[in-house]
């Protein structure tokens, strides 16, 4: 392949197992999958692959030429889980294959319970781009970051002095409630947009776009985030989403400074200890990945990569490592003691619309004819 040419991007990830609990990923998962996509690209199936993992999540990172949702790299995606859940079982680690929650692979592994960012794009002379990787917490968690990204001009400087970015960008919002979705233009429908992906729970940005005049093509998404919610899928709890994400950076785009900007302030997101509590996302770099104290606080990884013109994954750096994140770290920790002082009590636990399923229904239930008119 050569610049100017389509190449896809996929990140694909799922809890197969933890070691131990809910901490991290064994190194026999990695090593798994390692081997299995050696064996793809060596065949010409993917182009470069990186596997790697956030707390207990096995991260597939590929490129390769054959599109969104394409059934083969969906299919080698489901073949590696399998391969990697069967190890887990053998070691006995924590919920082995808890992520995958069909029996049998279906052509697309939407819906089936692991979490799957994907953007097909042109290869521009230099191709930047940062996957992004977080643990413990929901798809909404990325709706501030990618946001101030894009749309938050005290953020990126770009907004307001880059001329190849004054005109903004175009978010694609789903209602993953009413499976319906929504394409509002920055900013021009910024309070709209705002009034939408405040609600993080219901309103999640799926994808970012250039806008009209840009030099990238309209069609092309500049972000993607995965949407997957497992209780939609399972109608029961059996994890958290963790959530993945894909943005490319400089060159009429957010630079890579901007792009890591938001994560100097951890906000608060949802998920944490059995996904019922609020808590602040914390920027760490990938030996920090492993959330303990209280299945927590939610991390996030970010890694840097560069696209070469043979779709070869030139990376990564492991982005958060620098210094300059320590002060967010040290406050999301400073957040974290402040919350976990409430005990059960909110706002550190989700309210009740977000714990339908947990074991607060059946609580309800039992105590049903028992309430009293007052």
């Amino acid at each position: 392949m050569a610049i100017g040419e389509k190449i896809t991007i996929s990140v694909i990830k799922a809890d197969i197992g933890g070691w131990p609990g809910h901490c991290k990923v064994h190194p026999d998962l990695i090593e798994k999958a390692n081997e299995l996509l050696k064996q793809a690209k060596e065949e010409g199936i993917i182009l470069d692959f990186y596997a790697t993992y956030c707390g207990d999540d096995l991260q597939l990172i590929m490129t390769h030429n054959h599109g969104v949702d394409s059934e083969k790299i969906h299919s080698l995606a489901w073949h590696i889980f399998k391969e990697a859940t069967e190890i887990a079982k053998e070691l006995g680690l924590y919920g082995a294959g808890q992520d995958l929650l069909k029996d049998a692979f279906s052509g697309n592994i939407r819906g089936m319970g692991p979490g799957v960012a994907e953007m097909e794009i042109t290869l521009r002379k230099s191709e930047p781009i940062v996957t992004f990787h977080m643990d413990k917490t929901e798809p909404g968690a990325f709706n501030l970051p990618i946001f101030r990204m894009f749309g938050d001009p005290f953020n990126t400087a770009g907004l307001v002095i880059d001329p190849n970015m004054h005109m903004g960008f175009r978010f694609e919002v789903w209602d993953i409630k009413e499976h319906k979705k929504v394409i509002l233009n920055s900013p021009e429908e910024l309070y709209d947009i705002l009034a939408l992906i405040g609600a993080k729970s219901r309103y999640v940005i799926k994808r970012v776009y250039p806008k009209k005049g840009h030099k990238l093509p309209e069609d092309e998404p500049v972000a993607v985030i995965s949407t997957e919610k497992l209780y939609e899928i399972a109608g029961e709890y059996v994890g958290k989403d963790d959530p993945v994400a894909i943005v490319r950076a400089q060159s009429g785009l957010p630079a890579l400074g901007e792009v890591l900007e938001p994560f100097a302030f951890p906000h608060l997101v949802s998920g944490w200890m059995r996904g019922s509590h609020n808590g602040p996302i914390m920027p760490v770099p990938l030996k920090y990945a492993t959330p303990s104290r209280f299945d927590g606080p939610p991390r996030v990884v970010a890694l840097g990569w560069q696209i070469n013109k043979d779709g070869k994954l030139i990376g990564p750096v492991d982005l958060f490592e620098d210094v300059a994140f320590e002060h967010a770290r040290n406050k999301a920790l400073e957040v974290a003691d402040y919350l976990r002082r409430h005990g059960p009590f909110e706002p550190h636990r989700l309210p009740l619309e977000d714990m339908e399923y947990t074991t607060l229904p059946s609580v309800l239930e039992k105590l049903r004819d028992r309430f009293e008119p007052v």
